[in-house]
């Protein structure tokens, strides 16, 4: 997140795309299928910048594509239907994408207008990417890095543009807008109805009832009911004597429910179709009437009214009728089914009330009583029954009334509209009579003038159509040339393309070797070289001495004819800008300029396989349409390395991912508040920061000088994070961890990350005064060598070697400075996502890499010598990360956290007892008179 109102926040690689740059995304149906499964499926499709891919989902909230076009590779025609194919409109929104290898992909829009826009976007993102930027070896600008290695990105050649292509392209452009189909809005819309082809897929089918039963099982329980229901509940087969006591109270209240119910309960329809509401017949009247304002102006206005009017008022009787007719099934159903269910509850309760007196007047009590009771029962029920049937046929007869009732009220109004009608149709026939007759008149007097120039000027007409007709023959004629052309000399282009690919691979295994080569050659002059002490001067040394100093020459600058066949073996700084040769010791030159034609041999040998690169792009696409998370996919990506194109977006991503805690809590601007307020009112730790600011990093040209771009963003993120933290205000070290944060990432996320580092990742008093958390991780990293590599642990013990000494700075700035910058910042990516314990996994993997050429030597002086400069000899990152995060395992954390809390109580103990020692020192200078006069360091200081 970029710091609002901060210089020299914006990236620096070019023109970053703004915020409000729309995505080209929308859905479109493509067809797929064979034989008669064969039609258009509505898919989701989402262009891709980075790669000029568009990629298609099955919808807008699918996590994986189901493929992509190669759009940088494509070219785009119509769509011409398959002869004899009924003309259904799909040429007009229907387009092909011809891909590499011949394949056709025919995709069509909802409308004409979308067609075109897709086109021309798709055209438009063809064109920037092609000839805007070199496809083969750089991303787009939208992912190009940010932060200080932005501005001096080597991979990065800009083309000039063809002024006149422009011009053209311009010209040729149709303005045009899109729909609601089309745009990140469109993922809301619902997905276009697909053409009437044959659409059917299996899988598909089984993917929809999974759908729409994972929809069923998250719905409530309201959602899950049956849709019969009654105006009665149901009452239990087995009641209790209770419930069967007070059933008669509840009866009766429940026909009071009922009766005062039916009136509602009688539809079960939120729309009468009996009843139509004035307001909605009216439009037919407005129909009647616009349609007398359109006779006046038709050529036959008697025929058209009369024919259109009759027309619609017979297709509005029988849809009213047929709705009717329906409407009146589906009573009847209804009423049948209502008494269907009164039976079944009569039946139900009549069992329910004869067990019941079954069971407690059979005891004591007469049979003739019992056979009077029965009787009198069926006669309750025979009356209940016509009862009943009595209230249905009222009920019956009251709704035909009332129908009637309604039919009588639609007829009335049907008889004035009619009226209405034929009173239109009359002044109708009398304005068109007159008319006639005044055109009857008119015509005979001028009969004979006009016939001759008639016949002239049809005559030409005819003939111009004629014209025309050829001439449109013979455009179809030089269109269909002219795209068979452009596929042509599209393929023509995609062979010449293929061949140059071939010839780039084989140019850059030619550079690897040379690179070896190159390397060797000047390993082997270093042997050969004569010591200048020596008195025998042969003409070889001579020689020898003028072939070392051709070779640390610098490369002049060619024209760009010759540079472009002369490969730069090695450039003055890497993309990171570190300085690759230093300008002081010669021997030191030769070994420099060796390291970097081996690791320039070592990248080129990657980029010849199947990179990482790939991986990482595939990954990306697959979370265009969701957001990235913590994975086991994502975290083997991270271990092999980001690509430096991905690093920015990818750091920042880590870095927000451990401190969303904390910026959620910080008030809005939090950095600016901070830089600003360090500004205004310097601390303690200010004069400190400023003496540091240069000796950060002074092999980097963005920190090599006071007027640097990366010193004053240094400076800023210091300077904040010790308003931040007063407890720690600023450490040695803090200013190499900004300086390589700085390098990709803008001055707010660089302060975000060290707060990742400085209070997330490292153990407390980690960076204070007295480096508690530093020394104790010293003593772990000595127990887990002592355990991963115990033959290297003896031998540092056997001679007595602290190398403690040298692992001390590796731990406190996590290796800057300490091994190559290509494995730097892989070690950087995955201690950015993992924490801490990358640090020991590295740290014990450089040992284990250089294990054997360690335990050849011995003598400590040599050991301690070695330990020094060792890691800068690693070279090969790949092997050293397989070391790191495979021959290691197991590497759990919860060792090291036990490890650290069992030293960390020891080092404090030791401390303490330091502590006690020097106010013993204190008491005794101030009693002895001899050592008063001595003064500590600490005192002296302050």
């Amino acid at each position: 997140m970029p710091a609002a109102g901060s210089e020299g926040e914006e990236g620096l690689a070019g023109e970053q795309p703004g915020p409000g740059t729309p995505k080209l995304c929308g859905y479109l149906q493509k067809l797929s299928g064979k034989g008669p499964l064969r039609g258009f499926r509505s898919r989701w499709f989402v262009f891709d910048p980075r790669r000029c891919y568009l990629y298609y989902f099955k919808g807008p909230q699918e996590p994986l594509p189901l493929g992509h076009l190669d759009i940088a590779s494509s070219c785009f025609s119509y769509h011409q239907p398959e002869a004899g194919a009924a003309a259904s409109g799909d040429e007009l929104t229907a387009f092909e994408v011809h891909s590499p290898g011949g394949a056709v992909t025919v995709l069509k829009a909802a409308t004409r207008q979308d067609t075109t826009y897709w086109l021309q976007e798709l055209q438009q993102k063809r064109w920037e990417y092609c000839h805007n930027l070199d496809s083969r070896t750089s991303p787009t600008p939208s992912d190009f890095s940010k932060g200080l290695v932005a501005k001096d990105n080597p991979d990065i050649s800009i083309l000039n543009q063809n002024a006149s292509a422009e011009r053209a392209r311009n010209i040729l452009a149709v303005e045009t807008s899109p729909t609601d189909l089309v745009g990140e809005q469109a993922a809301s819309q619902p997905a276009p109805v697909q053409g009437s082809a044959i659409n059917f897929s299996l899988k598909q089918w089984s993917t929809e009832i999974k759908n729409s039963m994972s929809s069923l099982r998250k719905g409530s329980n309201d959602n899950r009911r049956s849709i019969f229901y009654t105006t009665e509940e149901w009452e239990l087969l087995d009641p209790t004597p209770k419930d069967l006591e007070d059933s008669m109270a509840l009866e009766e209240k429940r026909k009071h429910l009922a009766e005062g119910s039916k009136g509602l309960t009688s539809s079960a329809f939120p729309f009468d179709f009996g009843r139509i509401p004035h307001k909605a017949r009216r439009p037919l009247k407005d129909m009647i009437g616009s349609s007398k304002n359109r006779t006046s102006s038709d050529s036959s206005p008697t025929e058209c009214c009369s024919g259109n009017g009759n027309r619609l008022l017979s297709e509005l009787q029988l849809k009213y009728q047929s709705q009717q007719e329906e409407l009146e099934k589906l009573k009847k159903d209804l009423l049948s089914q209502k008494e269907l269910v009164r039976l079944l509850q009569q039946t139900v309760r009549s069992s329910q009330y004869d067990k019941y007196f079954a069971s407690r007047l059979c005891e004591g009590v007469p049979k003739d009583t019992l056979e009077l009771l029965h009787q009198k029962d069926e006669q309750i029920l025979g009356l209940n029954n016509q009862l009943e049937k009595l209230n249905l046929e009222k009920d019956s007869l009251q709704q035909e009334v009332k129908n009637l009732k309604c039919k009588v009220g639609e007829l009335n109004e049907r008889l004035g509209m009619l009226m209405e009608t034929i009173q239109a149709k009359d002044e109708v026939i009398m304005k068109l009579s007159r008319q006639l007759s005044e055109c009857e008149d008119s015509t005979s007097s001028q009969s004979g003038a006009i016939n001759s120039p008639t016949a002239t000027c049809s005559n030409k007409e005819l003939q111009e159509l004629d014209r025309l007709k050829d001439n449109l023959q013979g455009y179809k004629t030089q269109n269909k040339f002219l795209n068979k052309e452009i596929l042509e000399l599209s393929t023509l282009r995609r062979n010449a393309e293929a061949r140059e690919r071939e010839w780039q691979a084989k140019y850059t295994s030619l550079e690897a070797k040379l690179c070896q080569i190159e390397s060797k050659y000047l390993i082997l002059l270093q042997e050969m070289k004569t010591p200048v002490c020596s008195e025998d001067q042969s003409p070889a040394s001579e020689v020898i001495t003028q072939l070392l100093e051709d070779a640390l020459k610098a490369e002049p600058n060619e024209q760009p004819e010759q540079a472009f066949f002369k490969p730069h073996l090695v450039s003055e700084y890497d993309i990171y800008g570190f300085q690759t040769i230093p300008e002081d010791d010669d021997e030191e030159k030769l070994v420099a300029k060796s390291r970097a034609l081996d690791l320039r041999s070592l990248s080129l040998s990657e980029n010849r396989e199947i990179s990482t690169g790939v991986k990482w792009e595939n990954y990306l696409a697959s979370t265009m349409n969701r957001e990235m998370m913590r994975c086991v996919e994502l975290k083997n990506l991270i271990r092999s390395g980001i690509p430096h194109e991905h690093r920015s977006k990818m750091w920042k991503w880590c870095v927000n991912l451990h401190v969303k805690k904390f910026k959620d809590s910080a008030v809005p601007g939090y950095f600016q508040i901070l830089l600003q307020k360090a500004l205004e009112k310097p601390n303690p730790a200010s004069k400190q920061i400023e003496l540091d600011l240069l000796r950060t990093l002074p092999n980097n040209k963005h920190y090599s000088s006071p007027t640097s771009e990366g010193i004053q963003k240094l400076r800023n993120v210091l300077l904040a994070f010790s308003w931040r933290n007063p407890d720690i205000g600023y450490c040695q070290g803090l200013n190499r961890l900004v300086a390589i944060a700085l390098l990709y990432l803008e001055q707010e996320d660089a302060f975000w990350c060290l707060v990742t580092i400085v209070e997330v990742f490292m153990p407390r008093d980690y960076y204070t005064k007295t480096l508690l958390g530093s020394q104790v991780d010293q003593r772990v990293f000595k127990d887990l060598l002592s355990e991963k590599l115990p033959r290297l642990h003896s031998h540092f013990e056997q001679y007595k070697v602290d190398y403690t000494l040298i692992t001390f700075n590796w731990f406190l700035v996590v290796f800057v400075d300490s091994v190559v910058s290509d494995i730097l910042f892989k070690i950087w990516d995955s201690f950015l996502y993992e924490g801490p314990k990358v640090i020991f996994r590295f740290a014990l993997a450089l040992f284990k890499y250089k294990e054997e050429e360690i335990l050849k030597l011995q003598d400590s002086m040599s050991i301690f010598k070695y330990l020094r400069y060792f890691t800068r000899t690693i070279l090969d990152a790949r092997k050293l990360t397989a070391i790191a995060f495979g021959d290691l395992n197991p590497f759990p954390l919860r060792q090291i956290r036990n490890r650290r809390a069992y030293h960390l109580d020891k080092v404090r103990l030791e401390l303490t007892e330091l502590e006690a020692i020097r106010e013993d020192f204190l008491r005794e200078r101030e009693i002895c008179t001899e050592k008063r006069d001595l003064i500590s360091d600490d005192e002296e200081d302050s």
